[in-house]
């Protein structure tokens, strides 16, 4: 899978952000092999110099989907949103991401001492 991740800076105003997302939103879910998205609102800064408000992740099959998803109709004019509420204050970049459940990593792990290995049974 590939993630257009959006991060929003801090120092963007909130309201400006809430008053015009769902427009953004809009926008964006009409772009063409949009798999899922996720909105994370940001709470607590750990490490950095700069500070984020919110994320966005745009999720597609492929990087060639993604691209394709940006340079549509819908793509552009959720680019242009975007400018226009940040003021250009964010960061966007494309992942490609991996995911896994945690039953079966689990499943996998080698144990660190011979009592954390599974019982024979």
């Amino acid at each position: 899978m590939y993630k257009l991740v959006i991060l929003v800076e801090s120092s963007v105003t909130p309201e400006v952000i809430d008053a015009n997302w769902a427009q953004f939103l809009h926008s964006a879910e009409a772009m063409p092999n949009l798999r899922r998205e996720v909105t994370s609102r940001i709470d607590s800064h750990l490490f950095g110099s700069t500070s984020y408000q919110l994320m966005h992740e745009l999720i597609f099959d492929t990087a060639e989907d993604a691209h394709s998803a940006m340079a549509s109709e819908a793509g552009r004019n959720a680019g242009r949103l975007l400018q226009s509420m940040s003021g250009g204050r964010l960061v966007l970049f494309l992942a490609d991401h991996k995911e896994d459940e945690l039953e079966n990593i689990r499943k996998y792990r080698q144990p660190n001492n011979p009592s954390q290995a599974p019982a024979n049974g």
